[in-house]
């Protein structure tokens, strides 16, 4: 049987792809491969919450104000947490400082929230808490006699580092306080749902 060169030709295009095949192949499926082992690739799972913080401050047995506070944030499985902040408040003015000018201090609630998933359907909730009021205002006596007194406010503070573990749709409280001067209360109470 007589071989032509354009048969030869032929025949070893044939083999030359019938080799190349496998490796192509074989490629193929070490791309898929290593594309699921990054970790950009694996699907990180999410719960989004809704976490609602209420400060209630009392009188003896009286309730005296109840303020809720409510941040949205996702949870993350594998140790990554979500996070929200929340500033509220005004700015009070205080004669003071350098030449006795007038300077701003800031008072208000302030709330930072995280949130990780915890064992068996839980979450842990860590919360920092600082909240500062007017509570009244006090005379100061001037440098100058004839000026007379002018009135500087009292400003109270409560700070609370605080972490709680929680289901779906369970409330604890979280901190309770007793300001030492004023003899008033102050609790934390702190409610998680997961926002379906």
């Amino acid at each position: 049987m007589k071989i032509n060169s354009a048969g030869i030709l032929a025949l070893a295009g044939c083999l030359l792809l019938a080799s190349a095949l496998p490796v192509r192949a074989q490629g193929v499926v070490e791309d898929k491969a290593k594309a699921e082992s990054r970790p950009e690739a694996r699907v990180e799972k999410v719960t989004p919450l809704k976490i609602q913080v209420v400060l209630t401050e009392y009188e003896g047995d009286k309730k005296v104000k109840s303020m809720p506070y409510v941040a949205y944030l996702n949870a993350y499985e594998g140790g990554r947490g979500g996070s929200a902040k929340l500033r509220v408040g005004s700015k009070v003015p205080v004669l003071g400082g350098k030449d006795s000018g007038i300077q701003y201090i800031d008072v208000g609630t302030n709330i930072d929230y995280r949130a990780t998933v915890g064992d068996a359907g839980s979450y842990r909730v860590e919360l920092v808490v600082e909240r500062s009021w007017v509570e009244s205002d006090v005379a100061m006596a001037t440098t100058n006699p004839s000026s007379g007194e002018f009135k500087q406010p009292v400003i109270r503070q409560f700070k609370s580092d605080a972490g709680v573990t929680l289901r779906d749709g369970q409330t604890v409280e979280s901190t309770v306080a007793t300001d030492p001067l004023s003899g008033r209360v102050m609790k934390i109470e702190v409610s998680l749902a997961v926002v379906k």
